[in-house]
Order: structure tokens, then C-alpha cells, then sequence
């Protein structure tokens, strides 16, 4: 699920955060043509993928779909999960009958064989998470082994800076702020990670790391968006990883 890029600002409550079906038509339209979704993102994104035609492609986290109808539109075979069925209700306008859409919460079992995919994309996902362990054995299980998991999550140093008093880098904390979209205010919920903690996670449930990126964006996007283009190639936002499953999992 993608998110935009605007440093937020603290939220009084969490109780209600991540309510993606309550503002899922607006959040479909910001994150349709935003800098860091459309010119940065899901760019990264497919660039790390690279070729995929006929690589069966699990898309988790798949918002209203923007990412699986790109794989799509490059030759893979593509199934898209979610938790928000308003997400998924928008996806499925977009995709039509071309695409698999289940609904379902990433922390608990997924519905697919074991090997069932050669790729997972989870696109700005797992930072909603505060246990990568129990996903990410259930993104191993359903890939096939030398099968490849391509995630982006929030860049670690982004709370790290901007929150007053600086959390403590190395531990896992959550933090909240409120998102305004086309005019309506949406609390949101986080958490951060420090580096090592990803990592040690991706090989935890076994795979190994390949590739660790920092990308800059589209700069086709540097004329549409000249001041955020600038910024956006300065800071950190997101981080991106390529892991590889290793060798065959065991089913619960």
C-alpha cells in the first residue's frame, strides 16, 4: 500500500489510524500522479523487478492496484492482496477480470500453495507492521525457492529526524500522524525499524539479501514537479530491497 511523501505531522490518537476503506477514492487519486508514487516509487520499483513477463507475480499489498496493472502491462501474471476491500474494489475497476484480488490481512495465513509465485512485490508495506516475522515466513512459503521478494518501505532515518525528542534509532517504535487528503484528515500509524532489524528479518525467514537501493526519482518528473524533484533527490524517503528465498519452506 503506497503512501505519500509529505513529512507528517504528529496525530493525537492512533485509535483509528490506517482506515485505508475511509478515504480509499481520494488516497487512489493523490497516489495515482503524486512525485513520490508515480515519479519515484513505482518506478524504483519496476526497475528492480526488470523483466517479468510470465513470472507469476503476487502483489501484497495492493492498494487500488497501481503496481500490479504495471507488472501486468509487462507480461506478468499477477494476483493483488489486500486488507481494505475498498482498496480492492477500486483495484478491481482498474484491472478488470485480468487479475486475482483476494482480501486479506498480511499477519495472518495466505491463501496460496506453497511455491505458489516466483515474485512478491510489496510495495510500502511493511512498515505498517510491527512483526515482520510472521509475513514475511508467509512470503517465503508461497515463492518458489530462488524466487525473489521486492519490498519498499519507509526509510529508516525519516523518523529518526524529523521526530522532536529523536527516538532512539536502534529500537523498533511505533509513531502516528495524520495524513490530509483531497481535504480530509486520516490518522496514520507506523513503524520503524533500524536497519539491521530489516535484515536480520529478510534472513530470519529465510532469504538472502541481493539488493539494497536508494534511488533517485523519474527525472522526467523534474519539470512536473521542480521544487519537490529537487528535495525529494536530497533526502531519504524510501528504502528498497531485492531478497531471494533460499531453499524450499515448510509448511506450518
Amino acid at each position: 500500500m503506497e503512501h505519500l511523501s509529505d513529512l507528517p505531522e504528529p496525530a493525537s490518537t492512533a485509535s483509528t489510524a490506517n482506515d485505508y476503506d475511509g478515504f480509499a477514492e481520494a488516497y487512489a487519486a493523490e497516489n495515482e500522479s503524486s512525485l513520490v508514487n508515480a515519479h519515484y516509487e513505482r518506478p524504483a520499483m519496476l526497475a528492480l523487478a526488470g523483466d517479468v513477463t510470465g513470472r507469476r507475480i503476487l502483489d501484497a499489498g495492493c492498494g487500488s492496484g497501481p503496481l500490479s496493472a504495471a507488472l501486468r502491462d509487462r507480461g506478468a501474471v499477477v494476483t493483488g492482496v489486500d486488507v481494505s476491500a475498498a482498496m480492492l474494489a477500486l483495484a478491481g475497476q482498474r484491472l478488470g477480470g485480468g487479475v486475482a484480488l483476494h482480501r486479506v490481512d498480511l499477519r495472518d495465513r495466505l491463501p496460496f500453495a506453497d511455491g505458489e509465485f516466483d515474485d512478491v512485490v510489496a510495495s510500502l508495506v511493511l512498515h505498517y507492521l510491527e512483526d515482520w516475522g510472521p509475513t514475511l515466513a508467509e512470503l517465503r512459503r508461497v515463492l518458489r525457492p530462488g524466487g525473489r521478494l521486492l519490498a519498499s518501505v519507509d526509510h529508516p532515518f525519516v523518523a529518526y529526524t524529523f521526530r522532536d525528542p529523536r527516538p532512539d534509532y536502534f529500537a523498533t517504535s511505533d509513531y502516528a500522524f495524520e495524513w490530509v487528503i483531497g481535504g480530509q484528515s486520516a490518522p496514520m500509524r507506523f513503524w520503524r525499524k533500524p536497519l539491521h532489524a530489516m535484515t536480520d528479518a529478510f534472513t530470519a525467514a529465510g532469504f538472502r539479501l541481493s539488493v539494497i537501493a536508494e534511488p533517485q526519482p523519474d527525472p522526467a518528473a523534474r519539470e512536473l514537479f521542480p521544487d519537490g524533484f529537487r528535495d525529494l533527490s536530497r533526502r531519504p524517503t524510501f528504502l528498497f530491497f531485492v531478497v531471494e528465498a533460499l531453499s524450499a519452506p515448510t509448511s506450518p
